[in-house]
């Protein structure tokens, strides 16, 4: 009875769906639970801090509402109510479903549908070998960052950047598009280090006085999906002024003196008519970034939910390349590190197996698509069958009036492996208990900084929750998928992507916890010269033909040099107000918001309007509003906040649909139209109108 419990501190990777990837401290219990869990100090990105949601893991992986049994629904779809089953029963429904879809209608007829809520390549990506080797509808990930991949690529030439540690020697840090302290905590690390030691800035470019510009020394505020015009205005100063870096520009650069003259009319003044900075804000930024050498751009994934957010992406680029940042330690630009990993994922995913005349089905249009759209259904035939795998659409994905009533399909038949009963998994046809990232062995990378990593299992799943790939290869056998990934487990899997790739054996990335593949500072500077074929940084761009992804949306529109693009969503006398949906602090997207400390801290779905635009709506503090346009109508509270602009609402997070009022979620008021030029979703680009709600302000009414 006085035996102390055994704790074993044990090495991970976070695997959720943020940059950071952080290294993780795990202690390990009698060899059976989760204690604390810790940021390494032994990984120097992560440096000793992990955020406060991961912090607390062991309140989630032993969350006592976890799915443990195989279910089949027994009432109506959404009704919640499931009986449980064996996994022999459930995988012989899927597998008899899926086959029957297939001599109806056809292999196309069926839809593996997937994302990010782990990032490990075994458990989130094999899912296509399924795909793949059944010559079932393909997927294209179109939900989170496509639009500012695209956007920094065709600036330098690949998705890589200056080593992101460096932001701890800069004198200013630029942190834009992103808000760290709720959504890449590591970031605020350097920075606050640079901060401390010396004497650095930090510069936040967001549309609202979100938390991390609350700890900044400059403050832009901008009107959403203006950014370009902002950085116009900025780089015209840097000319006018004498602080643009001639010498870089004619070494490093595909066409300087083009660019100057473009931007001659593109003045502080036209800024700010167009972003609604000050010309003071707009002029004094431009002199802080072009008289500081060490400036480093930290630019973030905001960019990417914008409509026009590939060409403000490329803008917010380029002023580093006008000043010549790129030459300095703790310069440059920093966004991802998508080109140091090179995995070779043909076995994991199949790729021997794709027919590319198998049709690519656009994953943020999956409400068009299951209510029958032709054009999104590529003129084919409909969908009638799914896997669902890492990921909530019920909630997250745009058009949610299309989404639900295309989940609520009689004829839809779709299984959904989860780890919580999920508003995705209550419309499902049969439910599987997933595991979570400390109960299966996986290969991860940090698009937020250099490390490559094994997360091992560290303890067995509860009840009868099995892994993706488990439940891939139980589908396999029943459906007649044959590929050697099927035959493989886990750790085979790895260490033969990671021997495809150059990076040796499992065992040698295991010894080192977490590999750096950081380029030295010539290559993660481009000093020899940036990554397109001339070697220059490109300040014009044919959009026409991105380096990457299918071409999609209004590309003939797009402008060729950094200017604003007028294809937001602007606010007109219908619609008075822009919408954005910026990610909260305790709920990644719509992970975590099943853990009570997580629910505690964010409270009811919530609105921020400016107490000036409140006022004048008759709207005070904790009144239910609801919000609408073409697409339907959510209703929240109000909460009256100063740090927004006139007619610019923030609706934080991701609320699950049942805690709005009414019960429709906050992307029932976002679009799923084509963003160019490879697509994506404008989360942040709405143009809404508001009233006063007439009902009590209580969630569930």
């Amino acid at each position: 009875m006085n035996k102390h419990a055994s704790i074993d501190i044990r090495h991970s990777t976070c695997p959720h769906d943020c940059p950071s990837a952080c290294a993780l401290d795990v202690e390990v219990i009698d060899g059976r639970s989760i204690g604390r869990v810790r940021g390494s100090k032994r990984q120097t990105y992560t440096a000793g801090v992990v955020c406060a949601k991961v912090a607390r893991y062991a309140e989630r992986i032993h969350h006592p509402e976890r799915l443990m049994y195989p279910l089949r629904r027994t009432g109506p779809k959404g009704s919640g109510q499931f009986a449980r089953i064996s996994w022999d029963e459930a995988l012989d429904e899927i597998a008899d479903r899926f086959n029957a879809a297939e001599r109806e209608f056809g292999s196309e007829s069926v839809w593996p549908y997937y994302y990010a809520g782990t990032m490990g390549i075994v458990m989130k990506n094999g899912i296509n070998r399924l795909t793949h080797v059944k010559k079932y509808s393909r997927f294209y990930a179109t939900i989170c960052s496509n639009i500012a991949r695209i956007g920094f690529a065709m600036g330098t030439g690949k998705i890589a950047g200056v080593d992101p540690r460096e932001m701890g020697v800069s004198d200013l840090i630029v942190i834009w598009g992103t808000n760290p302290v709720n959504t890449q905590v590591n970031v605020m690390t350097h920075a606050a280090r640079a901060k401390k030691e010396r004497g650095a800035r930090i510069a936040a470019v967001d549309i609202y006085e979100n938390e991390t510009m609350k700890q900044a020394d400059i403050k832009i505020i901008l009107r959403p999906g203006t950014d370009a015009a902002f950085a116009c205005g900025v780089m015209h100063v840097l000319f006018r002024e004498g602080l643009a870096d001639r010498d870089y520009l004619a070494r490093y650069t595909d066409c300087p003196a083009e660019l100057e003259a473009h931007l001659r009319t593109r003045t502080p003044e036209w800024a700010s008519s167009i972003c609604g900075v000050p010309v003071e804000e707009i002029e004094a930024f431009a002199r802080a970034v072009g008289q500081t050498k060490r400036t480093f751009f930290r630019l973030g994934y905001g960019f990417t939910r914008s409509r026009n957010g590939a060409t403000q992406m490329h803008a917010a680029l380029c002023i580093p390349a006008v000043t010549g940042a790129w030459q300095h330690e703790g310069g440059g630009a920093f966004f991802n590190n998508a080109a140091l990993w090179r995995f070779n994922e043909a076995i994991v995913e199949g790729h021997d197996a794709i027919d590319p005349n198998i049709r690519l089905l656009d994953q943020s249009k999956v409400g068009r698509i299951l209510t029958g759209d032709a054009q999104a259904l590529r003129g084919k035939g409909p969908v009638k069958a799914m896997l669902i795998q890492n990921t909530n659409p019920v909630t997250v994905a745009p058009e949610q009036t299309l989404v639900r009533r295309g989940f609520a399909r009689e004829d839809l038949f779709v299984a959904v492996h989860e780890q919580f009963m999920t508003e995705t998994a209550q419309m499902a046809d049969i439910v599987l208990p997933a595991t979570m990232f400390m109960e299966h062995d996986d290969l991860y990378y940090g698009g937020g900084h250099q490390y490559i990593s094994v997360g091992p299992k560290l303890v067995d799943p509860p009840g009868e929750c099995r892994s993706n790939h488990e439940v891939l290869q139980g589908l396999s056998r029943r459906v007649g998928a044959v590929h050697p990934g099927f035959e493989m487990t886990p750790r085979q899997l790895i260490d033969a992507t990671l021997k495809l790739s150059g990076h040796g054996a499992i065992e040698n990335l295991q010894a080192d916890m977490w590999r750096d593949l950081q380029p030295d500072f010539r290559t993660s500077h481009y000093l020899d010269g940036f990554a397109h074929a001339d070697k220059k940084f490109h300040f014009r761009v044919d959009w026409a033909h991105p380096l990457f992804g299918q071409v999609m949306g209004e590309v003939d529109k797009m402008p060729s040099l950094p200017d604003h693009w007028t294809a937001i969503e602007e606010a007109d006398e219908a619609h008075p107000f822009r919408l954005a949906t910026s990610p909260s602090r305790s709920f990644l997207n719509t992970t975590f918001n099943e853990t009570p400390s997580s629910q505690a801290r964010e409270g009811r779905a919530s609105v921020m309007i400016h107490p000036r635009d409140a006022a004048a709506l008759g709207i005070a503090d904790g009144d239910a509003v609801t919000l609408g346009n073409t697409r339907g109508e959510t209703t929240l509270i109000a909460k009256l906040f100063e740090g927004v602009r006139r007619g610019v609402l923030i609706a934080e997070s991701i609320h699950p649909n049942h805690d709005h009022i009414g019960g429709r979620g906050i992307n029932t008021l976002t679009g799923a139209e084509a963003v160019a030029p490879i697509g994506g979703a404008a989360f942040h680009d709405n143009k809404v109108w508001v009233r006063k709600a007439a009902l009590a302000a209580t969630a569930g009414n």
